[in-house]
């Protein structure tokens, strides 16, 4: 099986994004992401916080972060009622980011 993330580094700092849009980013992935904002301003030649440098490179509206937080919440109490379970953040993302920006 390979790695979701081979040959798509960007993909993970999407993925972080969503994460942290559900309120599921780990705080060390967090901290991790913010040391390397200078990295990436330099690579994507932009400026600003880890999440702004997603957001431009996608190209994403205003408020995009509260929408996917939106669909999270409401979709979290049929997901417990159809499977007897919370839902897995991490299951989620990758379910999310695949279904809406498929590569």
């Amino acid at each position: 099986m390979s790695d979701r993330y081979d040959g798509k580094p960007f993909l993970r700092l999407l993925d972080s994004y969503i994460l942290d849009a559900i309120g599921h980013l780990p705080a060390d992935q967090e901290a991790a992401l913010t040391a390397m904002e200078p990295k990436f301003a330099e690579t994507f030649g932009t400026t600003g916080r880890w999440r702004d440098v997603v957001a431009t490179q996608m190209k994403f509206p205003a408020g995009m972060a509260g929408a996917v937080r939106e669909v999270w919440d409401k979709g979290r109490p049929r997901f417990v009622a159809a499977h007897g379970r919370e839902p897995d953040p991490a299951e989620f993302t990758r379910t999310f980011v695949d279904t809406n920006f498929p590569r």
